[in-house]
């Protein structure tokens, strides 16, 4: 269960004080496909940012499973990202150098796993996506948009984390492709009760999701 209180993020822009995310407060049950969407400019990235714990609230509280990450310290806050969340990316942010294996065993070795059990939990998460032995062996640039989208889920899901984070995770890829990157999150949550809360401005992704939320001016409303 994820418990948003209050969660306020204001920044200074010269003599401006601009309030990027204003008393925000949601719930999201544990195995649920919740949606985020707003314009570009809403806050939706710092909102993200915040629920990451990738940037600490001006205030308010941000309790998953228990704990309230706006107050950990940094070291905590490192251990828990590590741990407890996935991130997908709209860009991929895949390793160049590495191959679409070792991009999803990766962040298991920051978590002290022996390589054996890495490389085996990576071929089982990949094969789960839909990536093929041969295509496990290719470097992000020898997959395409939508692969490349797969290789990142795998490697989001590679800590078994509690929590799944995509931003616009269907931004860079066609219709087609993004419906099957849609519906391989979908069946995430509900096979594995893994929390997902996507950022999109696709209103059609919203609509399929459990829940929906709509980010204006920094303020969130219930969309659905």
């Amino acid at each position: 269960m994820i418990e948003v209180r209050d969660l306020t993020k204001t920044f200074q822009s010269g003599d401006t004080t601009v309030s990027a995310v204003r008393n925000v407060s949601f719930s999201v049950p544990e195995g649920k496909f919740v949606s985020i969407i707003g314009k570009s400019g809403s806050g939706k990235s710092t909102l993200l940012s915040l629920l990451g714990a990738l940037d600490r609230p001006s205030k308010g509280s941000i309790n998953i499973a228990g704990h309230d990450i706006a107050a950990l310290g940094d070291r905590s806050l490192v251990d828990y990202r590590r741990k407890k969340i996935g991130f997908v990316f709209q860009s991929y942010n895949l390793i160049p150098n590495l191959t679409a294996l070792e991009n999803v065993m990766l962040p298991m070795s920051f978590n002290g796993l022996p390589s054996g059990s890495r490389l085996r939990r990576a071929t089982e998460l990949l094969d789960q996506v839909g990536i093929t032995s041969d295509k496990q062996q290719r470097k992000p640039g020898k997959l395409s948009g939508g692969e490349q989208q797969r290789v990142a889920i795998a490697r989001a899901l590679a800590n078994r984390p509690a929590l799944i984070l995509a931003d616009e995770p269907t931004g860079n890829l066609d219709t087609e492709t993004g419906k099957k990157i849609f519906d391989l999150l979908h069946k995430l949550s509900r096979e594995q009760k893994t929390t997902i809360i996507v950022v999109t401005h696709d209103l059609s992704i919203a609509g399929r999701t459990d829940e929906s939320f709509r980010l204006q001016d920094g303020k969130l409303v219930k969309a659905k």
